[in-house]
């Protein structure tokens, strides 16, 4: 069922249903189903899948000469190291306020690569603009994370452990 869910996070980034948007800008759909698999499963596991996400996001946007890897990768491992609230309230405003944290890290980075791309060029002001869109893709972000982060650890806390063919950690 795990890898069910992950396929849907291609389609829903694919599909980009305006309904859900906030100014014309989606959530940032990889960090909804990467926060509580790397909490559940470690570091590694963060790594790894945020390394798959970012591949998978890459191909499915050929025309974009840009990558998503750096910045679900940083956040797989970031997520990996943190720990569950024993408070529940304060667990959900959690996930937000870090998925809101990690959607400025990802949108920086892939900003960052663009000025840098075009730093020879005169106009590179012009991608001034996105920033707002970065912070609209916070805000959203951070505003859709506590609903469909802790469904997502409900449904990875009871499915761990399952259906599990290849064990990366040493006995």
């Amino acid at each position: 069922m795990s890898l069910i869910s992950f396929l849907f996070i291609p389609l829903v980034y694919f599909w980009n249903p305006n309904w859900m948007g906030f100014f014309g800008v989606q959530p940032y759909w990889p960090l909804f189903w990467l926060l509580p698999w790397s909490m559940i499963h470690g570091s590694l596991d963060g790594l790894i899948v945020g390394l798959c996400l970012g591949l998978i996001l890459d191909s499915i946007s050929p025309e974009s000469s840009f990558t998503q890897i750096p910045g679900l990768v940083l956040c797989g491992i970031w997520f990996g190291k943190l720990d569950f609230s024993s408070n529940t309230i304060i667990g959900h405003f959690r996930y937000g306020l870090i998925c809101s944290m990690a959607s400025f890290l990802c949108g920086s980075l892939y900003l960052f690569q663009i000025l840098i791309d075009n730093l020879s060029e005169n106009s590179i002001f012009l991608y001034f603009p996105s920033i707002s869109n970065i912070f609209a893709k916070v805000f959203i972000t951070g505003l859709y994370a506590p609903l469909l982060c802790s469904l997502l650890v409900g449904f990875f806390k009871r499915s761990k452990g399952r259906y599990k063919i290849i064990s990366l950690k040493k006995n």
